[in-house]
């Protein structure tokens, strides 16, 4: 407030020096014509009239300045009062906040001291309840544990005592065993001396085809059915094959031979021979391969008549391998003349396929019989559907005719339950049976 006050003042102050020194400016131009001793007597007056306005701002200074500092002294004193009165509120304020304060904090603390009672309360009741949950469940699990340890120590010493029997049992059947088995190697002793060994069954070139014809025997009957095989059949050549397998078109018979040269193979692996010699014994097996081959390919293979390939029939798989191992080269040459090689393993393999396509074929010829078998099937099918529909809707209508009697039975109960519930007063009213129509037949 009193920095408005003086700058109002000052400024009234230069608003009156501006207009006297326009005042001023005035006079002078409007003095200029003048003679000169009217300038001396205005420029005298000009000096007292600057003089009296020295004097009059001087003093209006001083009243401004006084003015102000009252002003100043006024403001102040106010601004305190106001600053005590402030303080005073504030102060006020401040202990009724710290009052409200501390009332909220005891408030809080007891509603909070209460929640924790509860609280507490509440988990002690809680953790008693599941103690005693707890206890309950250990004892029953316990008891649980004690029966099923008392069932399975029963089941342990029955087991216990069937193991300890059968193993009595197979303790007894290995003693007999082994009484068997000595008895037995006492035999087979007693028959060594008497037996040929195979070495010397095979050098006969007679035996040795006996014993390949055996072993192809064996393994066709064991695998093929019957009518799919001949043994030692005649082509429309003269010769005669060991054995033929009677295969579906376009394969028709193939021809199996089980007579194999031995005599250069054994010579091969004898230790009694110099090495030359083995070596020559192994050229000429080599040699008595290709001669065999040559004689099925040319024996068992007839345009029209059998396959475009035989089976060369190895009775021995080390005599198998020693071919394909070391002699790619007869193998290669047996492809060209279409004549396979084929072990004891290979040749089993080789029949199992020929009675799967055996099989395939006997189910193509026997598909019509499926077919009028299937059909016959769909008729007897069609004709139970038909009646069991018929049989469905006699169920139906027997259903219906079932609950329609449970409702007349229904209403000839209630009436005869209001007959007997009825009260005494109406005995005297004559009975209205007249009025009740006969129901026909079939009616409810």
């Amino acid at each position: 407030m009193p920095d408005i006050w003086t700058a109002a003042a000052l400024a009234l102050v230069a608003a009156a020096v501006i207009f006297i020194l326009w005042r001023i400016a005035a006079l002078d131009a409007a003095t200029k014509d003048v003679p000169p001793r009217l300038e001396t007597v205005l420029a005298e007056q000009r000096r007292a009239i600057l003089s009296d306005l020295h004097d009059g701002l001087l003093k209006q200074g001083d009243r401004l300045i006084s003015h102000g500092g009252e002003s100043a002294d006024r403001l102040r004193q106010s601004t305190a009062a106001e600053l005590t009165q402030t303080r005073d509120a504030v102060q006020a304020l401040r202990l009724a906040l710290q009052q409200s304060l501390a009332e909220q904090r005891e408030a809080m603390m007891a509603r909070l001291a209460e929640q924790a009672r509860a609280d507490r309360e509440l988990l002690q009741s809680g953790l008693a309840n599941a103690t005693t949950q707890l206890s309950a469940s250990m004892e029953s699990l316990t008891r649980t544990i004690n029966e099923r340890l008392e069932q399975i120590s029963g089941r342990v010493s029955e087991r216990l005592d069937e193991g300890f029997k059968k193993t009595n049992e197979t303790f007894a059947s290995v003693m007999a065993r082994l009484a068997t088995i000595d008895e037995a190697q006492k035999k087979i002793d007693g028959l060594t001396t008497n037996v040929v060994s195979l070495q010397e069954l095979l050098g006969d070139k007679k035996a040795r085809g006996a014993f390949g014809e055996v072993q192809l025997e064996a393994l066709v009957r064991n695998t093929l059915p019957p009518g799919s095989f001949e043994f030692q059949y005649t082509l429309s050549n003269g010769t005669r094959a060991d054995c033929v397998l009677k295969l579906p078109e376009p394969t028709g018979l193939v021809a199996v031979d089980s007579k194999f040269p031995l005599e250069n193979y054994h010579r091969m692996f004898d230790n009694d021979l110099s090495e030359i010699e083995r070596r020559a014994a192994q050229t000429t097996f080599r040699g008595d391969l290709r001669k065999h081959i040559d004689a099925i390919a040319s024996k068992y293979i007839i345009t029209n008549e059998t396959s475009d390939g035989a089976v060369m029939f190895v009775p021995a798989e080390a005599v198998f391998a020693e071919i394909h191992a070391y002699h790619p080269e007869v193998v290669g040459y047996a492809m060209q003349k279409r004549v396979w090689i084929v072990s004891p393993t290979t040749l089993m393999a080789v029949l199992n396929t020929a009675r799967a396509v055996l099989k395939d074929v006997e189910t193509r010829h026997q598909i019509h019989i499926i077919k009028d078998a299937l059909g016959k099937l769909s008729k007897d099918f069609a004709r139970f559907d038909e009646r069991m529909q018929r049989l469905a809707t006699h169920i139906d209508q027997a259903q219906k005719d079932v609950q329609e009697v449970q409702v007349s039975s229904r209403k000839i109960s209630g009436q005869f339950a209001r007959i007997e519930g009825v009260e005494l007063d109406h005995l005297h009213e004559p009975p209205a049976i007249a009025a009740v129509p006969l129901r026909k037949a079939g009616e409810e």
